[in-house]
């Protein structure tokens, strides 16, 4: 796929850095509190080339950040930035339509750890306050030099 982090939708931009399954993973491992090459590794039984890519990516797009924890041997641990924190609701809106449309059987959840209910995330607009996909969209495509807008 080409490069999309000149396209002009911002849901095609955010997909070329995080829209693989591995990169979505690792995320969720990292607010689940892993940090570590191994753990990573060990939990999503990654190859180590796929991880070290992903790694790679994720760090360099800003939603990790890369810390050595150990000189002898070199070590470094992942831990998750501004970014990567603010990825945690667009993760349980994917979760929340996988347990609608692909749940059944056995199957993950994920529950506050305070007060310990089970988290059910809604998207809400700020601006009309309705639930996102309560009412239609319309979609602007930026100006072009010399072309319409819409």
């Amino acid at each position: 796929m080409k490069d999309l982090s000149s396209q002009p939708c911002l849901i095609a931009r955010s997909l070329g850095t995080v829209g693989d399954a591995w990169s979505m993973l690792i995320m969720r491992d990292a607010h689940a509190g892993l940090s570590r090459f191994d753990e990573f590794r060990k939990n999503l039984g990654i190859a180590p080339t796929m991880l070290t890519s992903r790694l790679a990516t994720l760090t360099q797009e800003g939603l990790l950040e890369k810390r050595r924890y150990s000189e002898r041997p070199p070590r470094d641990e992942y831990l998750l930035t501004e970014a990567g924190r603010d990825l945690l609701p667009v993760l349980f809106s994917l979760a929340a339509w996988g347990s609608k449309h692909r749940g059944g059987g056995n199957f993950t959840r994920f529950f506050d750890a305070e007060t310990g209910t089970e988290i059910d995330p809604v998207s809400i607009d700020r601006g009309t306050g309705a639930p996102i996909g309560s009412r239609p969209i319309r979609i602007v495509m930026p100006k072009l030099p010399d072309g319409p807008s819409d």
